[in-house]
């Protein structure tokens, strides 16, 4: 994040567009506040996330016993408790940007799950959508080619051929197909936004 940046800015637009907003100093912080806001019993949906290997929270649910529901199983996943994922950019004006290939991430993150927890690391945040997407296509994406043996341009050169938004490749295994901002969630509190001041996840 830019030092020039203000993080309590980031936070009241969060709030402004109607997602609760939390910042923590690291990642124990952040799984401790994870495991109070859910509940045992509770179905969850987690999104194929970096960020919550990462920070510990995956494997937090493993060892915990929480319900961890099939991505395969859309019907569970749009009526789970919760969805437990992290965000490919946060804007400083409170907005989500994500990029999916299956979707299912961004489906759920748009409507379903109860209750929508996102883990965002220091680097996710970002100036504003241009930026975003620039994020995405010059180090999400990449990256995340080559963690999932996707045969794609970026995932040789470790960027997107173009940096306009409506441009990316042909490939069968491209993973940029449905693009989703979140500017403002209707439902207020639905969404959380927890940022960690830690580097985490692509």
């Amino acid at each position: 994040m830019s030092i020039y940046m203000d993080i309590n800015n980031v936070i009241s637009n969060l709030n402004k567009n109607n997602m609760q907003a939390v910042y923590v100093e690291d990642r124990s912080q952040a799984i401790e506040l994870v495991k109070e806001m859910l509940f045992k019993n509770a179905s969850i949906v987690t999104g194929g996330s970096v960020t919550l290997s990462e920070c510990g929270i995956t494997q937090m649910l493993s060892d915990e016993g929480y319900n961890i529901l099939d991505r395969s199983d859309k019907s569970a996943m749009f009526n789970a408790d919760f969805l437990l994922s992290s965000t490919n950019a946060l804007t400083e004006d409170g907005i989500l940007y994500n990029v999916d290939g299956a979707s299912n991430r961004v489906a759920c993150l748009c409507y379903g799950p109860k209750k929508v927890i996102i883990i965002a690391g220091i680097n996710k945040v970002v100036k504003n959508i241009e930026q975003a997407v620039l994020r995405v296509k010059h180090i999400a994406a990449p990256k995340n080619c080559v963690r999932l043996n996707r045969k794609t341009p970026c995932a040789h050169t470790g960027r997107c051929i173009s940096d306009d938004i409506n441009i990316g490749c042909a490939s069968p295994d491209r993973i940029c197909c449905n693009y989703v901002i979140t500017a403002m969630q209707r439902d207020k509190g639905r969404i959380t936004v927890i940022i960690v001041n830690e580097e985490l996840g692509y």
